[in-house]
């Protein structure tokens, strides 16, 4: 693992059909003079260009548990960005459930102060749901920040051209330590 002279943002990857624009995020976040690492849900690997990925950022992704012992991949990260964000990744985050690596860091994350951006991709049917509500105040309850982003229609996906990918950066800009 090299020291980073730069901020470093982590970017929390979810399964989403607009993961495999990732690439853009990471684009912006090295403009603003930010080195990145990457960790995928299990599910979001599937998503996006593993190697194309990790050539950009020059870390491995991260989507499992480490051993106990093993050297840590990534540095401790100035700031965390998950886009995109699903309904999945949002509820579990809000209730504290910490089953994939990906949930682990952002629950953490919440204790160690480090800020968060979150840009939500789901559709209308999912963010009508009583539960997707709840979770969005409980988590900017905790201090964290969301990007706008209108839902789409249920099973036509969407939003592809209208996701705004440097939004994540540019909430996070000025907050990282």
């Amino acid at each position: 693992m090299r020291e980073p002279k730069r901020p470093f943002l982590y970017v929390v990857v979810c399964a989403a059909g607009i993961a495999d624009d990732i690439g853009r995020l990471i684009t912006v976040a090295h403009e603003k003079d930010c080195d990145v690492g990457v960790i995928a849900t299990p599910q979001g690997l599937g998503f996006i260009d593993t190697r194309a990925v990790e050539a950009q950022t020059g870390y491995p992704i991260r989507s499992a548990w480490r051993s106990p012992g093993d050297p840590r991949p990534l540095p401790p990260p100035d700031a965390i960005a998950v886009a995109p964000a699903t309904f999945n990744t949002i509820n579990k985050w809000a209730a504290g459930i910490s089953d994939t690596l990906a949930l682990g860091i952002l629950n953490e994350a919440y204790g160690l102060g480090v800020p968060t951006a979150v840009l939500p991709y789901l559709n209308a049917a999912q963010a009508a749901h009583p539960a997707y509500q709840q979770s969005l105040e409980r988590l900017r309850g905790m201090g964290v920040l969301f990007g706008d982003y209108e839902p789409h229609r249920p099973k036509a996906g969407g939003g592809r051209d209208d996701f705004r990918w440097e939004r994540a950066v540019e909430l996070l800009m000025g907050k990282m330590r």
